[in-house]
């Protein structure tokens, strides 16, 4: 069964929307910044991926909005914009009851916080009676439920930083399995906040010392000192074919397998030989019934990191061969949007392969010998493959490779 992307929704720190995003990724317009003046992170990080404030009455009403996490928002706004994109109204082009949302994410990392230190200054008075609605992982998916009048499968995933692509592998899921004609599915996060943030600084995996704060991200590179935290909300309209047919609609491309593996190794360290993310890939190609010489571009979960990049340089060798295949991390603009990165880089993918344009990876200036592969450096390649794989990886071994094909004229 076919599988298409019919709509996104993107609200990321290199921008907003299908244009813009793609625009910043294969020209060089990074989204990397400091602090803004006053910012709750200002003290935890050097730089950062910042969006603009958004007032939560423009997705909401009533008391709710004082304690609305930022991940919410963030969700119900891009929801908006990804059902707008497919040009779907819920109750119109899809029957409520054959639509699912599956939004992840880690939760409402800002309400939680707001809320405490409200409670050890002033007393369990202090404590919001909605404060439950904003710290849960399952309300993005339940809100934009509510607000769309979605009655169909509604769940959020946590699987760390692949919980984005592991809400898109479970919409493919869904779909083949006859339980919905569409999903809706991504991930959102806001983890700017003190505490957050302050654990990944003294667990030393922030990038730190660069004078140029948009340098600080730097893929692959020999002098990569860690990644860059950053902010964002990616979702993906995923629709049966012969469903999107009806409607006369295309998509940007098709969903054509997805693989799902765990290391079994380490809470946060991945397997150095890259085994986990081997199998990841190997079984998304057997899910779509490619081989390995099909697949023409890889958008890798690049964070910057020391550890990271090796292993999965090690992985995509033992996949397609050093060198095989041309590879990039977009994270070099948008720096690491934590859950939210795998639903974004699956939607570069698709839009890569759309138009023929491969994103490179920016800041890789002097490549690390330990991690030697076709990098698509310094500016966008022209290509027109049918397959590529956006990979996405998570602390617990949590390994996700989501297969995307070229879907024809269209977007």
């Amino acid at each position: 069964m076919t599988v298409l992307i019919t709509g996104m929704g993107l609200f990321t720190p290199a921008g907003r929307g299908v244009a813009e995003t793609f625009d910043a990724l294969t020209t060089g317009r990074s989204g990397l910044g400091r602090p803004p003046a006053g910012h709750p992170a200002e003290a935890s990080v050097e730089v950062g991926g910042f969006l603009p404030e958004v007032d939560p009455r423009t997705v909401a009403s009533g008391p709710e909005t004082r304690v609305l996490d930022r991940t919410v928002v963030l969700a119900l706004l891009t929801a908006a914009e990804a059902l707008a994109d497919a040009g779907i109204e819920v109750g119109r082009d899809v029957d409520p009851g054959r639509i699912a949302v599956i939004v992840g994410g880690v939760g409402g990392l800002a309400t939680l916080e707001t809320q405490a230190v409200a409670r050890a200054a002033r007393g369990r008075a202090a404590v919001s009676p909605y404060l439950l609605t904003g710290i849960l992982p399952n309300m993005p998916a339940a809100r934009i439920a509510i607000a769309h009048g979605i009655r169909g499968y509604a769940s959020s995933v946590g699987t760390a930083c692949a919980s984005g692509a592991q809400a898109v592998a479970d919409g493919v899921r869904l779909i083949r399995s006859g339980e919905a004609d569409v999903v809706l599915c991504g991930a959102s996060e806001a983890p700017l906040f003190p505490t957050f943030a302050d654990t990944f600084g003294n667990a030393r995996a922030l990038a730190r010392g660069w004078a140029d704060p948009t340098e600080a991200s730097r893929p692959f590179d020999r002098r990569r000192n860690g990644f860059v935290l950053a902010e964002g909300a990616a979702l993906l309209v995923l629709e049966r074919a012969d469903h999107a047919a009806a409607r006369g609609v295309t998509g940007y491309a098709t969903l054509a397998g997805y693989g799902v593996t765990t290391d079994a190794h380490h809470p946060t360290a991945p397997r150095p030989d890259g085994a986990g993310a081997a199998e990841s890939m190997r079984r998304a190609l057997a899910s779509g019934g490619v081989d390995a010489t099909a697949v023409g571009y890889v958008n890798a979960h690049g964070t910057g990191t020391k550890l990271g990049d090796v292993a999965e340089t090690t992985a995509l060798a033992a996949v397609f061969g050093t060198g095989a295949v041309p590879v990039s991390s977009t994270k070099g603009l948008t720096g690491h949007l934590l859950g939210a990165s795998g639903a974004l880089e699956a939607a570069v993918t698709a839009l890569a392969l759309g138009r023929g344009l491969l994103p490179p990876t920016y800041h890789l200036d002097d490549p690390d010998p330990d991690c030697p592969a076709d990098h698509v450096r310094a500016e966008a390649r022209v290509a027109a493959p049918e397959y590529a794989l956006s990979n996405s990886f998570g602390f617990g071994g949590q390994n996700v490779s989501l297969l995307v094909g070229r879907a024809g004229p269209g977007r």
